[in-house]
């Protein structure tokens, strides 16, 4: 959404309209995926998670009933193996076989048809939770101050959208159903393989610290190298993201080479990480599988001695190493899952320190309605202010002035004078630390910002489009307006010519972020989505700062179109464009040190005075 920036030295560290480019976001967000999402070992986050449950109660109490049927089934399978050996193969009888078969096909029949409904509800779950976090955060995050994205960069934000609720939805749709099947299969299994022969299960379990202890210590070494492979991938990301997004400058010097070099390189560090960490992996591999597979040998011919002594039957022994491989499995599941719990934990954390955070500008208790019909009229009462992030230095220090309804206002001065800085205060991006301000008689402070900003239409100097049409991009002014009067809008600023020179004209594609078009069509448009939002007070900061002679004429036409009628404040550092202002008010370091018409200002010989000679003298030569 569009909003200030400030000029050359201002005191505002980041403007909230400074938008980062798609490349920087790219790199932004990948460096925040790349293996940086931390394990928390505290996990209470995630009994935040609860109320998105609740909502989805049904297909929770689905998931669970599934999960819990497809556990059993599973289960179920080392029992009929057994049945399968002592009552069928031992006895010889077909029909014995026969059933014993049957009866494995049941099992597998219902362990498919509750496998299938429990991956349908979990998975369902797990989309519909994540969608609903993701729709609360986002609608907090557009409702919090631009201060608060002066502490949190845009790419950490949108990281928190994207990978944070994908860990998230890999926990509820996937982790956390595949932990809760291999504990019940783990406990269960374990009931069972008692039940089967207690003295192999004690065997077992005694097994047990000496395969898990050498595959912790490796899988460690295992996490470390590969965070340091994601680290090298996501520096060859931001290298290849940086040099795309600067393609022009990158072949208008030549340095294609250069960038082709640097890549390769990155990849080539990315890739000797990953071949470490390749090497690390396929070693734990290995001594996993001869450690487990050796302890399950060695209790199968203890197994098989016993079977041989008579104190075991052969089913007994089926049933047994089938619950063991069982159980060494779900174990396994287990340990696997667990990181995902850590990272979903820290995840859910990030997310709800987002939805915690409060909005600096928010409505009180009982706000003040605004007058109707609106009058437009503006007025600072020794407004103080400083921006949250550069608290030693005044943006604006006893600033009082007052703008008549209908009456045009020209605000001008050096940079970092605070001219922008007063737009901000007047569309509540901040409140001032001192001073009032009023509309329409209201105080900034009593009344709803909603409705405070109601009153205003703004255009920015460097003004956000946004991907669609000519038609959306208006509308998004107003969203009701119609579209007469989308087109009455174009073409009070004069923007209707360039419209309708496009393909499909107002139907048209526009493109990402509205880039087809030139500095002037976007100023154009800018100011079309201003008017059509009908406001009683315009506001312009550099409307025309960056235009050529012939669009600064276009926009300076429609500017006069739009004054009429409203309020009107222009931030200008060209002052011919200010000239014919009922009233100019001059700014330096935060202070109203001159005030009048053009003409009179020029005569007194100040400040204004100055800024005008070096000016015209300028463009005289």
């Amino acid at each position: 959404m569009p909003s200030g920036k400030p000029s050359p030295g201002s005191t505002s560290p980041q403007a909230a309209g400074d938008r980062p480019s798609h490349g920087a976001v790219f790199s932004e967000a990948l460096e925040g995926e790349a293996g940086k999402r931390a394990r928390s070992r505290d996990v209470r986050p995630l009994a935040q998670l609860a109320p998105y449950l609740a909502r989805r109660r049904s297909d929770l109490l689905a998931a669970l009933a599934f999960l819990v049927l497809a556990a059993g089934a599973t289960l179920s399978f080392p029992i009929a193996a057994r049945s399968l050996v002592d009552n069928g193969f031992l006895t010889g009888a077909a029909s014995a076989i026969n059933a014993r078969f049957i009866e494995i096909g049941v099992i597998a029949g219902a362990l498919a048809v509750f496998s299938a409904a429990r991956f349908y509800f979990v998975t369902t779950l797990g989309e519909r939770v994540v969608a609903d976090l993701r729709s609360d955060v986002y609608g907090h995050l557009v409702g919090l101050s631009p201060a608060y994205f002066q502490r949190l960069r845009t790419g950490e934000a949108l990281s928190r959208l994207t990978t944070d609720a994908m860990l998230i939805e890999t926990l509820v749709g996937s982790s956390a159903s595949v932990a809760l099947r291999s504990a019940i299969t783990t406990l269960g299994g374990l009931a069972l393989l008692a039940a089967t022969s207690p003295m192999l299960t004690g065997l077992l379990v005694l097994m047990v610290p000496a395969i898990l202890i050498p595959v912790i210590l490796i899988g460690r070494r295992v996490r470390t190298l590969s965070t340091q492979a994601q680290d090298r991938l996501a520096e060859a990301a931001g290298s290849a993201a940086e040099s795309l997004d600067g393609i022009e400058t990158v072949q208008a010097f030549g340095r294609e080479d250069t960038s082709r070099r640097q890549f390769q390189h990155a990849v080539n560090a990315a890739f000797a990480a990953s071949r470490k960490r390749i090497f690390v992996r396929s070693v734990l591999t290995a001594l996993a599988i001869a450690l487990v597979f050796g302890a399950i040998a060695f209790v199968l011919w203890l197994g098989a001695h016993q079977v041989h002594a008579g104190q075991m039957t052969p089913g007994q022994l089926t049933q047994f190493v089938f619950l063991a491989i069982l159980v060494s499995g779900s174990a396994a599941g287990l340990a696997e899952t667990w990181g995902d719990v850590q990272k979903a934990a820290g995840a859910t954390q990030r997310l709800m320190e987002i939805l915690a955070e409060k909005p600096d500008i928010a409505a009180p208790a009982n706000p003040t309605s605004l007058p109707s019909p609106a009058r437009g009229e503006i007025r600072f009462d020794d407004v103080r202010f400083a921006y949250p992030t550069a608290s030693d230095r005044s943006a604006l220090t006893g600033l009082s002035f007052t703008v008549k309804p209908g009456e045009t206002v020209a605000i001008v001065g050096p940079s970092g004078a605070g001219k922008s800085t007063v737009f901000r205060l007047l569309l509540r991006f901040y409140d001032p630390s001192g001073g009032r301000i009023f509309v329409d008689g209201v105080g900034s402070g009593a009344a709803d910002p909603a409705a405070w900003r109601k009153r205003f239409s703004y255009v920015a100097q460097d003004a956000a489009l946004f991907s669609g049409s000519a038609i959306d991009n208006i509308r998004f002014g107003r969203e009701e307006a119609t579209k007469d009067e989308i087109i009455a809008a174009a073409r009070a600023a004069e923007a209707e010519p360039f419209i309708l020179q496009r393909a499909d004209g107002y139907d048209g594609s526009l493109g990402d972020r509205a880039k087809a078009l030139s500095g002037g069509e976007r100023q154009r448009l800018a100011l079309a989505r201003a008017l059509v939002r009908n406001a009683p007070i315009l506001l312009l900061d550099e409307a025309t700062s960056a235009l050529d002679a012939e669009n600064e004429r276009l926009i300076q036409r429609a500017i006069e179109t739009a004054s009429r009628d409203r309020t009107t404040l222009i931030i200008a550092h060209r002052l011919a464009t200010v000239q014919r202002a009922d009233r100019i008010l001059v700014l330096d370091e935060g202070r109203l040190v001159e005030e009048g018409r053009h003409a009179d200002l020029v005569a007194r010989g100040g400040l204004y005075a100055k800024l005008a000679r070096l000016q015209f003298a300028a463009a005289a030569e």
